[in-house]
């Protein structure tokens, strides 16, 4: 973990209530796909966690959805606005477990994380394909992104207006890949691993006081006894979650 001043660079509507923020700043915390950052907002009292979507030396990305008063207003800043930020944080996926044909799913928010992970098997020649689950068309993002790196992407949304109709567990097979990576609600991730014969990863969502593992307030409960999602997460395997 290290705390460092970022300064905005980019902040830009891509989707439905959904932004774009890229941050420079000190980069050097972020190691493995799926950590995440703590952003100070002035005025409020407890930090926002945010996944990393990429990063390269000096700058990083995220994308956040518009939730709340706070993350409501994050859509003003502007660039030059610095920001407090914890960098580094948490522990991501497992690139080494991926075999040949990972599968990638990802649900709204839940989908910058696998942006960072596709681009790093693809470039250790993967063959990745990525599943995304949206509400509706006009929540849809990131999907030329995705193939632009030489995936094959699947999209699905609960209206049937973009991709195909249904849940994105609809637009995947379980049963033709390698190795799974997930993040999205935990009803969603739930769903992937009662259907997935086969070994993956999931990255949880929950609510986070500090970020680092000191509040104990994102603990779950796991087959090896209670987790922090902050700090032991928030990736872990299926088999560690019992699920």
């Amino acid at each position: 973990m290290k705390q460092s001043t970022y300064t905005v660079l980019e902040n830009r509507q891509i989707a439905k209530a959904t932004f774009l923020m890229r941050l420079q700043g000190d980069t050097s915390a972020f190691t493995t796909p799926g950590q995440f950052l703590n952003l100070s907002l002035p005025g409020y009292y407890l930090r926002r966690p945010f996944s990393i979507c990429d990063w390269q030396a000096g700058e990083a990305t995220i994308i956040y959805k518009v939730l709340g008063q706070g993350s409501g207003e994050m859509t003003a800043f502007v660039p030059g606005v610095a920001l407090d930020v914890l960098t580094g944080l948490g522990k991501g996926f497992k690139l080494d477990k991926s075999g040949d044909k990972p599968l990638l799913i990802g649900g709204g928010v839940g989908v910058p994380p696998l942006y960072r992970l596709a681009k790093e098997l693809i470039a250790q020649g993967k063959q990745v394909t990525v599943a995304l689950g949206f509400g509706s068309g006009d929540e849809v993002f990131y999907r030329e992104e995705f193939s632009a790196l030489g995936a094959e992407v699947r999209v699905a949304t609960m209206d049937g207006s973009a991709g195909m109709k249904g849940l994105v567990t609809d637009a995947c097979d379980l049963h033709a890949c390698s190795y799974f990576y997930a993040c999205g609600p935990t009803a969603m991730l739930k769903a992937i691993c009662e259907q997935a014969p086969g070994p993956g990863e999931l990255s949880l969502e929950e609510r986070m006081g500090c970020g680092f593992g000191a509040c104990m307030g994102c603990t779950v409960f796991t087959t090896t006894g209670p987790q922090r999602v902050c700090k032991e997460g928030p990736v872990f395997t299926r088999e560690v979650l019992g699920w």
